[in-house]
């Protein structure tokens, strides 16, 4: 298949599980505000959410792929299988222990991890069991991140993404049990919610495994063993996770510095929640479609095909996340008041939250790149430097971000604002450490006709903010003369993206019998069905 299908696959049942997410968020925001119990949420989901997107949504992935890719290549399929079962039983041991532990800690850790609510007993004690209910989540996630790179390397990409749709289900579930069951208060509802967290993450691993199993790929749970296979895997997958998780990283900081500020940790999930979506639909499809197709390169030696990779997966990434961007950057408000502010969420809070929105949304391309420039160190099982790079990255975030937050708070301004520069800083310095590295080797030689591409792509972006700023400017005229402001976000999120399709098209930035190319699917790039039946995709 080939990349552009595969990103397509991607980004299509990514979006069901996002959009399904955003309700979910809505159903919080206008429960619990900004205020108290948002935080304990926050904090409770705070380390899973750390995990889920460190492993599950790619970085563990792109550390295990390539050698589980290699491995069938060089040894077979039964071989492949075996080294995968050995280091899910490594892996998962280490992850449930770590999981236990942190349970067992959690009331000594919640009143650090939530000081701003640390003299409040009836917040922590709900923050403790919240945060303890949600944490084997971890345990499901290791599952599932193996399971899904079995399944990409294999060809498979549409379980893999769309399982994370149960996440959203489920918590949406409990969300809404108090319109079926009149009188539930509001803290067993948040209880409720955290421990669907769980009960999907047991279901996630469940269905990839029955996917897994129908691809002909047999996987077996046995007792840990830390055998050469596993050194192997744990030497690449440790220092590729950092590395690829720089953001992840740098986004948990930026969550531990507000947790003495009430309501900071509240506003940085919500903010945290719209600027993830292009990251979610783009950056992580893309991901997972280029670490097979660049480990099919190396291992053949075939450069030409993983230097047309690259610069595929860099247009490709580019042209659907910096209208994302640009959005986010012209109409954080816009967007925010339209569709959250309802219930115990109020203009202010949508304010305040569109203000750190604004800073996060200059650093969504550099989030995305990052993504697409780090597979072609990890399709050669280099993972140390992109390490070093995301550690520096971190170093930054925590200089600037930590930096600003203080200065800000203790000078009358929102220290969440300089959490947001910090993190956006550190993503450009990640992507630029990344990229100048690729051209001084010369795995990554850009041309003039990507300049050229990538220019038109600019120009359509400029051209779309610029009907974006007009809409933002006329908001309350447009709700009204719209009916709704639901209504009227809808709009011109529809106009804004038609726009800049058609600018696309007519600056040349890509052209219809391009995207049908992208499209179509590569000549034995797969297997149609494995030996255990149709794939369930």
């Amino acid at each position: 298949m080939s990349l552009a299908r595969n990103t397509l696959v991607q980004a299509t049942l990514t979006l069901g599980s996002r959009v399904l997410g955003f309700a979910r968020d809505l159903a919080l925001a206008a429960r619990f505000g900004q205020g108290p119990l948002m935080d304990v949420w926050s904090t409770a989901l705070m380390l899973p959410n750390f995990f889920r997107r460190l492993f599950a949504e790619g970085a563990f992935a792109q550390a295990f792929v390539p050698l589980y890719a290699g491995a069938v290549e060089a040894e077979g399929e039964e071989a492949a299988a075996r080294m995968a079962s050995e280091a899910l039983a490594f892996i998962l041991t280490a992850v449930a222990a770590v999981t236990i532990l942190l349970q067992l800690l959690m009331p000594w850790l919640m009143p650090w991890l939530l000081s701003a609510w640390a003299q409040n007993d009836q917040v922590m004690s709900l923050g403790v069991l919240a945060a303890q209910l949600a944490m084997p989540y971890l345990a499901c996630m290791t599952i599932a991140a193996l399971l899904s790179g079995v399944l990409n390397t294999s060809g498979r990409f549409a379980l893999s993404a769309g399982v994370p749709i149960l996440l959203n289900l489920c918590t949406l579930a409990a969300l809404l049990a108090p319109l079926f069951l009149p009188g539930i208060g509001a803290e067993s509802v948040l209880l409720w919610t955290t421990l669907a967290v769980t009960v999907s993450g047991i279901l996630q691993a469940g269905l990839l495994w029955w996917g897994v199993r129908r691809v002909g790929v047999r996987l077996r749970l046995r007792l840990p063993r830390l055998t050469p296979a596993v050194k192997r895997t744990l030497s690449l997958a440790v220092p590729g996770a950092a590395a690829g998780g720089a953001m992840q990283i740098n986004t948990l900081v930026s969550q531990l510095l507000t947790g003495s500020d009430p309501g900071a940790r509240s506003v940085l999930y919500n903010a945290d929640r719209l600027y993830q979506l292009p990251l979610g639909l783009v950056g992580v499809a893309i991901g997972l479609a280029l670490v097979p197709r660049l480990s099919r390169a190396f291992v053949a030696g075939d450069e030409a095909l993983g230097q047309r990779t690259l610069n595929d997966g860099l247009v490709l990434a580019l042209a659907l996340t910096l209208p994302a961007a640009a959005a986010l950057l012209t109409i954080p408000f816009f967007l925010i008041d339209a569709t959250m502010t309802r219930g115990a969420f109020t203009s202010e809070d949508a304010a305040r939250t569109a203000a750190v929105l604004r800073h996060f949304a200059w650093g969504v391309p550099a989030f995305v790149l990052a993504k697409v420039l780090t597979p072609p160190f990890f399709a050669r099982q280099d993972t140390r430097r992109p390490m070093r790079y995301a550690v520096t990255s971190v170093g930054v975030n925590v200089v600037i971000g930590a930096g600003l937050f203080f200065w800000l708070s203790a000078n009358g301004g929102d220290g969440v604002l300089g959490l947001a520069i910090g993190t956006s800083t550190a993503a450009w310095v990640n992507v630029g450490l990344l990229a100048w590295t690729l051209v001084r080797e010369g795995a990554w030689r850009p041309d003039a006709a990507l300049a050229g591409r990538l220019a038109r792509l600019s120009a359509a972006v400029m051209a779309m903010a610029g009907l974006l700023l007009v809409a933002a400017w006329n908001y309350r005229l447009l709700s009204d003369l719209l009916w709704r402001k639901e209504i009227a976000v809808v709009a011109v999120a529809g106009a804004g993206a038609a726009f800049y399709g058609v600018m696309v098209l007519a600056l040349r930035a890509a052209s219809l019998s391009e995207l049908k190319a992208a499209l179509r699917r590569e000549p034995g790039a797969g297997r149609e069905t494995g030996p255990g039946g149709p794939s369930p995709d």
